[in-house]
């Protein structure tokens, strides 16, 4: 495959929250390799610059800032940076989240579930609903919601956690429905277990090495994005089934 083969996202704009590090930080450098031009937000500034500089250090179109999405006004301030920057926004991959305690329902401390619930769930609605008039307007745009199998099947001791993800799912399929006619598609990705910070924090015993990397997984992640998945909305896919074994 050629280079320019491989830039199936030339001309799009992309922002991806939680893109500092990890899977968002993967899906960044892999839209930016595809030739997006890549706007990321994170909670750590430094995380965020170092980010950036790294992508851009291997070619890449980004930019970025930092924020908390929860909040409404680091939210519209994040839009807004990367509507300045970049024109427009083509994707918005919705990655950003906190895993909270490990905790039955019963001890769950009520502090904890209030801000996963905020991080997890509420800023989905507040960053995709300040994105969407810049899609409605170009008459098209890829939603992409990074979900959980405990949002689709719960476990015991997930919490706040797996609800937020399940709340996730069902958002998913109220707004992929109410914007189908406007050309914007919206798709849940469950990553499954990867080799993250937040894998190795909700199972501290089991060794990274024996599953995939962010880098991996990202496949399904640029499908979504780019013009071959313009049917597919609705969807509640699995980055497993798309799984990068070789470059």
């Amino acid at each position: 495959m050629t280079s320019d083969e491989k830039k199936v996202l030339l001309g799009k704009v992309a922002l991806v929250t939680g893109g500092s590090r990890g899977i968002g930080r993967a899906i960044a450098e892999a839209y930016a390799l595809a030739g997006a031009k890549v706007f990321i937000c994170g909670r750590d500034e430094n995380k965020v610059t170092a980010a950036v500089e790294a992508i851009r250090h291997g070619g890449g179109d980004i930019d970025g800032i930092s924020g908390d999405i929860g909040n409404l006004e680091d939210v519209q301030r994040i839009v807004s940076a990367a509507l300045r920057r970049f024109g427009t926004i083509h994707v918005l991959v919705n990655n950003a989240g906190i895993l909270g305690p490990r905790e039955n329902i019963a001890n769950y401390p009520p502090d904890a579930w209030d801000e996963v619930l905020r991080i997890n769930l509420t800023s989905l609605f507040l960053m995709t609903r300040a994105v969407l008039p810049a899609m409605l307007d170009q008459g098209g745009g890829s939603i992409i919601n990074v979900t959980s199998g405990v949002g689709r099947r719960a476990k015991a001791r997930w919490g706040a956690y797996a609800v937020s993800k399940a709340g996730l799912e069902s958002f998913t399929q109220v707004l992929a429905d109410e914007v189908t006619q406007a050309g914007i598609r919206v798709n849940s990705v469950n990553p499954a277990a990867t080799r993250t910070a937040m894998r190795a924090q909700a199972y501290p015993v089991e060794d990274p090495l024996t599953l995939p990397t962010p880098k991996e997984i990202v496949p399904v992640f640029l499908y979504l994005a780019s013009d071959a998945s313009a049917a597919v909305s609705g969807q509640a896919l699995e980055a497993r089934d798309w799984l990068k074994t070789s470059d």
